[in-house]
């Protein structure tokens, strides 16, 4: 019965979480069989991938809608798959899509004019106030269902000034250089870097230039800072904070060019103390999305006020 105290189910609890919170869903709850999540892609994967190390072990994830420029635009019909691919609904928002290997102004095309294999930039007209939006997202056509095409987000990329962007929700970016590195490639090499710190989980994680942060940055050339809350390592060594420096030069050619040459200066990367993030997000005001790029003075002092090593 709902709603009536059961010692001997707390007890359960009680004896499970004192055994570690890996793999703690099933041990819980053994007939579990999907954890739905909003989103598996972007920056978002971080949290999944956390999820899946720890409390969600074994379990599959399941993304049912695709969601952009606070429009639904897809469902995703095919639960088992470890990619998630949607059908994109022609009734949910109006969309046009815009040809990524097309000339410097290509006009933008719809939903009978997609190619299968091809990549293309999503634009968005959605209510409320039927505004016209270049997203950035970058969606490949995976097929097709019923003649309707299926897509796979593959990555955002910053959008620029073009004459079917009226309203423009960019994706943040590092740039200390005009280098410009939107957060799903930063993301990326950052977890390209975990996977090189055995035993380390990612709680969260913000960038700052370091123009922003004066005396705390020190004297060097204009710098990325990163600062990461992590679970499983209290400290790194200086090897292991450089490697994630090391796999931006090798994923982004003008960054190690500017590396090269002395004009960005080496990436410091700072651990927080546990609970930082859980205090940014209440600075930050629910429902906003963690920031990955910091400019904001108040969050800027909550950050460095929180740094242990």
């Amino acid at each position: 019965v709902l709603l009536t105290p059961d010692a001997a189910r707390a007890a359960e609890l009680r004896a499970e979480c004192t055994r570690g919170f890996e793999g703690i869903l099933l041990r819980l709850w053994p007939q579990l069989e999907v954890v739905v999540v909003r989103t598996v892609h972007g920056a978002e994967r971080l949290y999944c991938n956390s999820l899946r190390q720890a409390d969600c072990q074994r379990l599959p994830f399941y993304c049912p809608f695709y969601q952009a420029a606070g429009a639904l635009l897809g469902v995703n019909l095919w639960p088992v798959e470890p990619v998630p691919r949607f059908l994109l609904c022609p009734d949910w928002a109006f969309c046009e899509f815009l040809p990524c290997l097309a000339n410097k102004e290509p006009r933008t095309v719809l939903l009978d004019e997609l190619w299968e294999g091809r990549e293309y930039g999503l634009v968005v007209t959605a209510q409320p106030g039927e505004y016209r939006c270049r997203t950035g997202e970058v969606l490949k056509v995976t097929g097709f269902h019923m003649q309707c095409p299926v897509v796979e987000p593959v990555r955002r990329r910053v959008p620029v000034t073009h004459p079917v962007s009226l309203h423009c929700r960019e994706s943040q970016t590092l740039s200390v250089r005009g280098e410009s590195i939107p957060e799903e490639q930063f993301c990326q090499s950052l977890c390209r870097t975990l996977r090189t710190w055995p035993g380390a989980r990612l709680i969260d994680y913000v960038c700052v230039e370091s123009s922003l942060l004066g005396d705390f940055s020190g004297p060097c050339a204009p710098h990325y800072e990163v600062f990461m809350e992590l679970q499983g390592l209290r400290d790194l060594s200086e090897g292991q904070r450089y490697k994630l420096d090391q796999c931006l030069q090798e994923d982004f050619p003008i960054y190690k060019s500017f590396r090269f040459k002395g004009s960005i200066g080496p990436l410091r990367l700072h651990l927080v103390r546990p609970g930082t993030f859980a205090r940014l997000r209440e600075a930050l005001g629910s429902p906003k999305p963690m920031p990955r790029v910091l400019h904001e003075e108040q969050l800027l002092r909550l950050v460095q006020g929180s740094v242990i090593s």
